[in-house]
């Protein structure tokens, strides 16, 4: 008999301890959404305020290492109260790589800033709109990045800062997937990293969850822990048609990403 109201107390238990998991993992969630728009403004506002007075080189390398330090600040919180897994081993193999284009598949909003939080000398591609945000925009143009509204500046752009010696990191979908395992990529990338003479590194970005992917919320609470891992790819050159290695570009990232998951 008394075994019976033991187990009858241990089922009970359960169904606690599962709401208690579930409350933990909401106050954290917000908790960790708090700390990253916080840590943006913070460097953000300096950041507007150095940009016009600091040396392009050294407010470059200042900007750059300032996201990167924010980001990894950020994702340590997650770690630290178990709303984040994340494997990126692999990126800081290239932390000192110069010169090159990192290339990776898109599936989540946060793929960026896991990236970024390891990379001390990147810059990236950037919706002209960030500019002007509030919480991103000083950080963007202390370090150099590159807006994209303009086709043909942006181009050089990015190709200029290649030949400076940072590295370019580029979704080269254009926007976070929408049909896995990859969508469609674009050519622009291929044409900036043959102008600057640079190879192509690609990373491979595995989520478990669909959290920030195309139309989901920030605010809307997923499923925690998020689990992430990026894996090294292949090293490309472009060659002399970038419309030829596009295509075997995308071929690589299906092929790749369709034999890890292959449901």
């Amino acid at each position: 008999m008394e075994q019976g109201r033991a187990r009858a107390d241990s089922r009970d238990a359960l169904p606690a301890q599962g709401w208690l998991l579930a409350a933990y993992y909401r106050v954290a969630f917000y908790l960790c959404l708090g700390v990253f728009g916080l840590s943006c403004l913070v460097w953000s506002l300096p950041a507007s305020l150095l940009y016009p007075l600091l040396p392009r080189g050294t407010g470059h390398r200042l900007g750059q290492f300032g996201i990167m330090a924010g980001f990894r600040w950020s994702l340590w919180v997650m770690r630290v109260t178990g709303v984040l897994r994340a494997d990126l081993a692999a990126v800081d193999t290239l932390r000192h790589d110069p010169g090159i284009v990192i290339a990776a598949n898109h599936p989540t909003m946060l793929d960026a800033v896991l990236l970024l939080s390891r990379l001390p000398r990147v810059v990236c591609i950037t919706k002209a709109s960030l500019w002007d945000s509030l919480f991103l925009g000083g950080g963007i143009r202390l370090a150099g990045y590159v807006r994209n509204d303009a086709p043909l500046s942006m181009i050089r752009g990015a190709a200029q800062t290649i030949r400076d010696g940072s590295q370019l990191l580029i979704f080269p979908e254009g926007s976070r997937t929408v049909h896995p395992p990859i969508d469609p990529l674009h050519r622009s990338f291929a044409v900036m990293a043959k102008a600057a003479k640079a190879p192509v590194q690609t990373l491979l970005i595995e989520a478990d969850n669909p959290y920030l992917s195309k139309s989901w919320p920030l605010l809307r609470p997923p499923v925690l822990p998020l689990v992430f891992r990026v894996r090294l790819g292949e090293r490309f050159a472009v060659g002399d048609d970038p419309q030829a290695f596009v295509e075997r570009l995308e071929t690589y990232f299906r092929t790749q990403l369709r034999a890890k998951n292959p449901g």
